[in-house]
């Protein structure tokens, strides 16, 4: 009874596309001549509603029309009618809108702004997805279980009434026969009722397990030592819509970025680039490593823009390797039980620091800001010689000391770069970020914890060559 009230109430847990349980999507980019920060809170079950949160940089925006499309969506003529974000009565720059996203994947939220600078337009990709299906909930089930008894019970009484009394003339009494007959009409019209609420249970039972057919699995991520120390990564698809693992798009030049952090102290992290040696295999030599159970993070992006973390735990012994090079980096912090959650200040070789702007404001989940960092020389002055790392000014991991949350952010957002190059294909430093004069020594990232708790934050720039990591503690209300 109650599985076939619940049609239609399904709900769903945080999606865990791009990261571990950071379903929300943030990103800073420009439309046209506005600075924007977007939030894009996915909706929990497909199809569903996506909330939407605008924040202009600048005053003199007018109107903001909000549409969804399919990522990669080229038929702009059928689109359909944009709505018109919200603008907030307190807060004129702070605008709001949700949209309806209809099917399973990725999409895309395109944003178009009207101010006293003219127009512009952006694209923000966000996926699609839902991760479990939830019971009712017990208030509503309190209600409806009630109503559908008096339902079932009022069908049978009608039908016995109509029997025993629907041909008989005003204040006759029905004779004998008519109660048997309306006695038996009641026996069967129950039988029915009970058949109808019992094919209608069998059927949402076969809608809820259909349903399940898309619930999104991640990649499972299977991680084996070799000789030599070479690590061996290995994707499967659990069996989520006949998903591929041959169909990766290169972000910053890398197919699989993978952290390595040693748990549960959180003391060492490395940021690696394993190559593919076959289509669902990874392989990386490891550096020098102390033993221990570490955790794995491999950030991937599909050929339409969805990006995934397949995660792992190995336990390994202590490795020799070899020196890092290229893009790879990584750093040591105090171990959590040491965690300094006021310290703004990560010291780094040569007598170089990073600076975390944090502020005195407490921090609190569910809320974008943008994190601001810089590096200084032993003398406090900002640091020269800064270089992109991968295209960007830094890259930067949020992970929650219970290993339930993981982030890799970067200067623009949480988005992957190749879905953003999907959304804005015109846009020709949708990949990398481009200055006049050398980059700056100095990096924000905007992201918003998704629940209270305790977290480390991994920072990496690059400088005079070498890829340096600053390492922070946040305590989130």
């Amino acid at each position: 009874m109650m599985k076939l009230l619940a049609i239609c109430v399904l709900a769903a847990a945080l999606p865990l596309p791009a990261h571990v349980g950071s379903p929300d999507v943030y990103y800073e980019g420009a439309a046209g001549p506005y600075r924007l920060l977007v939030t894009i809170r996915p909706p929990q079950v497909v199809p569903g509603v996506a909330e939407i949160e605008i924040r202009s940089t600048s005053p003199d925006v007018r109107q903001i029309h909000i549409v969804p499309l399919m990522l990669g969506y080229k038929g702009a003529q059928f689109a359909p009618v944009p709505d018109v974000a919200k603008a907030s009565k307190d807060d004129p720059q702070y605008f709001t809108g949700a949209l309806w996203l209809m099917a399973t994947g990725s999409w895309q939220v395109r944003i178009d702004v009207d101010g006293a600078r003219g127009s512009g337009r952006m694209a923000v990709p966000v996926p699609a997805l839902a991760t479990r299906i939830t019971g009712m909930q017990t208030a509503l089930a309190a209600i409806l279980v009630p109503l559908g008894l008096v339902l079932c019970f009022g069908l049978v009484s009608i039908a016995g009434a109509a029997v025993r009394d629907g041909m008989l003339e005003p204040g006759a009494p029905p004779d004998a026969a008519r109660v048997r007959r309306a006695r038996v009409a009641m026996g069967v019209t129950a039988l029915v009722v009970a058949g109808a609420v019992w094919f209608g249970n069998s059927w949402w039972g076969s809608q809820e397990g259909e349903y399940g057919r898309i619930v999104f699995k991640p990649l499972r991520l299977q991680a084996a030592l070799q000789d030599g120390g070479r690590l061996s990564l290995k994707l499967s698809d659990p069996g989520w819509l006949r998903r591929r693992t041959d169909d990766l798009l290169p972000d910053h030049g890398h197919l699989m970025h993978l952290y390595v952090i040693r748990i549960p102290a959180m003391d060492m992290v490395w940021h690696l680039h394993p190559e593919r040696q076959e289509s669902d295999t990874f392989v990386q030599q490891l550096p020098p490593m102390p033993a221990g159970r570490y955790a794995l993070y491999g950030d991937i992006v599909h050929a339409n823009g969805l990006g995934e973390t397949a995660t792992a735990e190995l336990d390994l012994p202590q490795i020799a390797g070899q020196p890092l090079a290229g893009d790879d980096g990584g750093a040591s912090a105090p171990p959590l039980a040491a965690a300094d959650y006021t310290r703004a200040a990560s010291p780094l070789p040569e007598g170089y620091r990073m600076v975390w702007e944090r502020g005195a404001a407490p921090l609190r989940a569910k809320r974008p800001q943008e994190f601001r960092f810089r590096l200084e020389d032993a003398q406090g002055r900002p640091a020269d010689g800064i270089e992109l790392y991968m295209g960007m000014l830094g890259h930067a991991a949020f992970v929650s000391t219970d290993r339930s949350v993981f982030a890799h952010v970067h200067p623009s957002g949480s988005v992957p770069m190749p879905a953003v190059q999907l959304a804005q294909p015109d846009n020709p430093h949708a990949m990398h970020m481009m200055f006049a004069g050398g980059p700056p020594p100095e990096v924000s990232f905007p992201y918003g914890f998704p629940k209270a708790g305790t977290y480390r934050i991994f920072v990496q720039m690059k400088r005079a060559g070498r890829i340096v990591t600053g390492i922070f503690d946040a305590k989130v209300e």
